[in-house]
């Protein structure tokens, strides 16, 4: 077994509850991300046939990968690209994947739902998940007869591993009434214990939309407690907050962004609502990491700070080379897990298959479906920086 996870018995995670520790804090090794492997897998060589099938490719991640070092590169993606063909397997790969995973050999790209709902149009047999443990159970819940693997065991979420499933059923008892709206950066059985599942881009809309139907005017939000302090100025809605906090965005001030503004003169600043609402109130829009990326593609700011994970800066960055990017970097330990050497031998293997059980996806699907089937968003998938502060209490 590879990837430093000698302690699993097994290459499959039936679901949470065998899996608890999944998305614990880690240590970050090798001071900023996972250490790849020593050797290449299978002494994948530089050849005169990978040479010819990847070169043209180099041009997209030029500016990330230095051309000394593209021959370690080049034979990893030739060898995936190959065996997806081989395998009928799709890669999706998450906004936070560095750009060698997300220009290379990802078939779908985005934030994390959306992936998922590509996954379900796909006739794909294998469905690799470039991104963390949620994701892939999200997949595995809306495409049940696929096989769904994870490169890497230890790609968990600091944000998922913050509440489980009990937790949530306490919460019910506790607050009879409230409808419950859980992230969907939660594993699968706190999706099966919510009302309903919400992303960063429609959280608003689905607080008033699951509001006007019960007819009340309060609600429950799981499990970032930014996300829902946030949501919470956007909104007449009260809203009660968990304690769960993603480290990569709350580890951002408002001091940091004054100070990018002092070093960085006219600088466009977009944050994450998973953000400290003090980070949000300082920049210049705030919202999902697809409206990110939208903005800076229809905007075209001269130059520009995304206050997220440091990935999604380089792969908005290829996207837009006439922009300049100041880049704060806040890596996600555990997206850095996910490495090419790991999503080769996961397809190679098949192995690290992600399974949810069947009563567990039931219930779960049912509050990812009813967000699915909620009108856009619109303008609600935007968050106003000036929006006025409110009280949140948080359990």
């Amino acid at each position: 077994m590879t990837d430093n996870a000698t302690d699993m018995p097994t290459n499959t995670l039936n679901n949470w509850e065998n899996g608890r520790w999944i998305g614990q804090t880690l240590e970050v090794e090798n001071g900023v991300c996972a250490v790849p492997s020593k050797i290449a897998p299978d002494n994948l060589e530089y050849t005169d046939e990978v040479k010819a099938a990847t070169d043209h490719l180099y041009d997209e991640v030029s500016d990330f990968i230095p051309k000394f070092e593209w021959p370690a590169y080049a034979p990893l993606v030739h060898a995936i690209n190959k065996l997806k063909k081989e395998k009928n397997a799709v890669i999706l790969a998450h906004n936070y994947m560095t750009p060698d995973i997300f220009s290379l050999i990802g078939d779908y790209t985005g934030d994390s739902l959306g992936l998922a709902i590509e996954a379900t149009k796909t006739d794909a047999d294998i469905i690799v998940q470039g991104g963390v443990h949620f994701m892939a159970e999200t997949s595995k819940i809306l495409c049940p007869d696929k096989k769904i693997l994870i490169p890497s065991l230890r790609a968990g979420c600091s944000l998922a591993s913050s509440i489980t499933g009990e937790d949530v059923k306490l919460i019910k008892q506790r607050y009879p009434g409230i409808p419950i709206v859980t992230y969907v950066n939660t594993s699968a059985d706190v999706k099966a214990e919510s009302d309903i599942c919400c992303t960063s881009s429609n959280a608003v809309a689905v607080v008033e939309h699951i509001c006007a139907e019960r007819g009340v005017s309060q609600v429950i939000m799981l499990p970032d407690e930014f996300l829902a302090k946030n949501v919470a100025r956007q909104t007449d809605i009260e809203v009660i907050a968990w304690h769960g906090r993603c480290e990569v965005h709350a580890r951002f001030s408002a001091q940091d962004i004054r100070d990018m503004r002092a070093a960085n003169p006219g600088v466009t600043v977009l944050a994450h609502p998973e953000c400290p609402p003090e980070v949000v109130e300082e920049s210049d829009f705030t919202g999902s990491t697809k409206a990110m990326s939208d903005y800076v593609e229809n905007h075209k700011p001269k130059n520009v700070i995304l206050l997220t994970e440091c990935s999604m800066s380089d792969n908005v960055a290829m996207a837009n080379p006439d922009v300049d990017f100041v880049r704060p970097c806040n890596l996600c330990p555990h997206m850095k897990r996910i490495t090419l050497e790991n999503i080769y031998t996961c397809l190679r293997d098949e192995k690290f298959e992600v399974k949810v059980s069947k009563r567990m996806a039931k219930k779960a699907l049912r509050a990812v479906q009813d967000m699915i089937d909620l009108p856009p968003p619109g303008e609600k998938g935007h968050f106003d920086p000036k929006a006025k502060d409110v009280f949140v209490k948080v359990i």
